[in-house]
């Protein structure tokens, strides 16, 4: 199975991703994770990154769809796998089209409000990083080292706000794209993580593979 994962920052790509890997064996690819890995080794198309990384620059669509297409070629993706973070725009869409033939596009809705309180309400704690929320902890330090929480820039209200306008800007458009194509599926993840993979199982067993 071949598996693109679509949704605004803080709809839960990355939970389902996990549950879907585990659940059918799947590789979990994360763009972050392989542009990670690339500059680590030190590949060719790493430096080329880390030059755009580094200058505080969006890295050009050709890199990232070569970063895509290398991880690709690794053993644990011939059983399939889910791409989360790619593709952002129509134009890796259209160049991930030339080198795979997705079966499904599982597209997670959730209201943005919904969104921005999941992300602002994030607490993380400055010595050992555990991540908390304020709807089931109230303490302003961590319950596992007692260092004190702090809301990081990513998770500040405004920065939430500013990633969803770039998202439905960016990344929104390939909700048509792809329903076009007749792969896309839409499953609501504005309730428990449990019950968006119920949604997200029901669609795969519909797939004929």
């Amino acid at each position: 199975m071949k598996i693109v994962l679509l949704g605004a920052p803080g709809a839960g790509k990355g939970s389902q991703a996990e549950l879907i890997k585990k659940e059918y064996g799947l590789a979990h690819i994360s763009t972050g994770d392989a542009f990670r890995s690339n500059i680590a080794r030190g590949t060719d198309i790493g430096k080329i990154a880390k030059a755009y990384v580094e200058k505080g620059m969006l890295v050009p669509d050709e890199i990232v769809i070569e970063i895509v297409k290398e991880r690709l070629t690794h053993d644990d993706c011939k059983n399939g796998f889910i791409l989360d973070g790619f593709p952002r725009t129509i134009p890796q869409a259209i160049a991930l089209d030339k080198i795979i033939k997705l079966d499904c596009v599982i597209n997670i809705k959730v209201d943005n409000e919904i969104v921005t309180n999941r992300i602002s309400g994030r607490r993380a704690c400055r010595g050992c990083t555990q991540i908390y929320h304020i709807s089931t902890y109230s303490k302003e330090t961590c319950d596992k080292c007692g260092g004190k929480l702090y809301i990081r820039e990513d998770d500040k209200r405004e920065t939430v706000l500013n990633r969803l306008e770039v998202y439905s800007k960016e990344t929104a458009p390939l909700i048509d794209y792809y329903k076009d194509k007749n792969i896309l599926f839409d499953v609501d993840g504005s309730t428990s993580i449990a019950h968006t993979f119920e949604q997200v199982k029901e669609v795969i067993s519909k797939l004929k593979i």
